[in-house]
């Protein structure tokens, strides 16, 4: 059979992610809850062991919570209370606070972690997944896309034999520097905040509650740096590259500790890991083509000052797999993967250009500059909140409504439960009772659609109906908000678009 013949009912699997990170981690584990077939090409031998990403918010937890590791994680993280914006002479400049207590995601607002962790929880989950075939260092060279499949092609780089399989759909969660990007003849769109930065991870012999709990984005001309607390001992600075700094030194012991002498000696605490890192703002411009289609640093790339570069692929992830599962069982029409980028590119593209307008103000290296700054920002304190963007448009009605396209709460059921333990990975309609009781036939509708009916007594989901005006939410599987209704009539005609499965024409 040649390559440009290959049946889909030939193809060895239903989707092959390139990368093992936590964006494709995190989509293999979706996708098997969905049951396709799942190859997974990771280039490393071993989890990288030192701490990369810190930060996850409410959102990831949700999702985390649905592929099966949240209560794990739990024990292993730390609760952020926010950001401070300072100047040099420490005079606050933006504040920006993170309720600690649990939030209308039914978790916390912030999460600090040690992304080791959470990658050995996500491998561990995999491993139990029969569907999945994980293969660890195999690199991909080559991407043969057809009308029917892809071709992946290999080099098991433990023993240099070279091997292939084919897919119906590859996804390249392969970094900045993803080879799938490079098939695709995808190009970046820049958004013109490239700066270096020495990372420098840290972990304290004995407490040190004077540092703080709170990230602090010391806004100094002089050397503009950021301080994070991690989970237990650990602690992070990011510490500005300036144009006098000798290169060979970057990073060398008497370097780092020289910079940091303003918090911590080694008599304090041990380096764990320094990198310097170029902080790119970029944003690909075409997240599929055909066959292949791309997540997480592969599809975007931001500056760290909202903690959200790995929030981002998770949310890449939650989006993705739903649909896949859908084109691939024939519920929907291919045309659902345009939406992909469709909804996700506006929507991280928000929290790129407000990382980039932050870090405007945090690196700010001329003095009279950074006075003229503090000027204007003296009036008052500026109450920084985070975005809650919509999804650009795609899989949702369309409608005025301000919910359509918003990430729906979490709330607890009457019995106790949170929301999407009882949903799981799938549409749910969420309907006052008496609403439910008008429509004899919705609960067949909703079986034949594959939605979960949710018609609660608790006085949460009530609230939280009443607060978008509607007696009923069609809630996708990703959480976000596909329609609502009113009445019988408009219940009945939301449930249509889900008959068979989502009608992407109607978006």
């Amino acid at each position: 059979m040649s390559d440009k013949t290959i049946s889909t009912h030939a193809c060895d699997y239903d989707v092959a992610v390139i990368g093992l990170g936590p964006t494709g981690a995190t989509l293999a584990n979706l996708l098997a809850i969905e049951g396709l077939r799942v190859l997974v090409l990771e280039r490393d031998k071993d989890i990288f062991a030192l701490p990369r990403a810190v930060h996850f918010d409410g959102e990831c937890m949700r999702v985390f919570q649905t592929v099966g590791i949240a209560d794990s994680l739990l024990p292993k993280l730390f609760v952020g209370p926010g950001m401070k914006f300072v100047n040099a002479e420490g005079k606050l400049l933006i504040d920006w606070q993170r309720p600690t207590c649990i939030g209308p995601h039914g978790w916390c607002a912030s999460y600090k972690f040690h992304q080791p962790d959470l990658e050995n929880a996500l491998r561990e989950r995999l491993a139990g997944q029969p569907n999945v075939d994980v293969r660890l260092r195999h690199e991909v060279f080559a991407l043969d896309e057809t009308s029917n499949g892809v071709r992946l092609r290999f080099e098991d780089t433990s023993c240099g034999k070279l091997g292939h399989a084919t897919a119906r759909y590859v996804v390249g969660c392969d970094g900045a520097r993803s080879i799938a990007r490079r098939f695709m003849g995808t190009e970046l769109t820049d958004l013109k905040s490239h700066e270096r930065w020495v990372v420098v991870d840290v972990l304290l012999d004995a407490p040190r509650p004077d540092l703080g709990d709170y990230s602090i984005q010391y806004c100094d001309p002089a050397r503009p740096t950021t301080y994070t607390r991690g989970p237990g001992n650990r602690r992070r600075w990011e510490i500005m590259v300036m144009p006098g700094d000798d290169a060979a030194q970057l990073g060398s012991h008497e370097w780092l500790w020289g910079k940091l002498a303003r918090w911590i000696s080694p008599a304090d605490a041990r380096l764990e890991r320094s990198a310097i890192y170029t902080f790119h703002s970029v944003v690909a411009n075409g997240w599929r083509r055909g066959r292949l289609l791309l997540s997480g640093d592969a599809a975007h790339q931001t500056p760290p000052f909202m903690g959200q570069g790995m929030a981002a692929g998770i949310r890449d992830a939650s989006n993705l797999a739903w649909k896949l599962g859908a084109v691939i069982r024939a519920e929907a029409p291919d045309t659902l993967l345009d939406t992909y980028e469709s909804e996700r590119s506006p929507h991280v593209r928000e929290f790129i250009e407000t990382a980039v307008q932050l870090g405007s103000v945090i690196r700010t290296t001329r003095p009279e500059l950074a006075s003229s700054r503090d000027s204007e920002m003296s009036a008052a304190i500026r109450n920084f909140v985070t975005p809650q963007p919509k999804l650009g448009p795609g899989a949702c009605l369309d409608e005025p409504s301000g919910v359509v396209g918003q990430i729906a709460p979490q709330p607890r059921l009457a019995d106790g439960r949170l929301l999407d333990d009882v949903v799981g990975y799938r549409f749910a309609l969420v309907v006052l009772p008496e609403l439910l009781a008008e429509c004899s036939d919705i609960s067949s509708r909703a079986a034949q659609a594959g939605v979960e009916i949710v018609a609660s007594e608790g006085a949460a989901v009530r609230e939280w109906l009443a607060s978008t005006g509607a007696s009923a939410v069609l809630i996708r599987p990703d959480r976000y908000v596909y329609g609502v209704a009113q009445e019988a009539e408009s219940l009945c005609c939301l449930l249509e678009h889900a008959l068979p499965g989502l009608q992407t024409e109607s978006a």
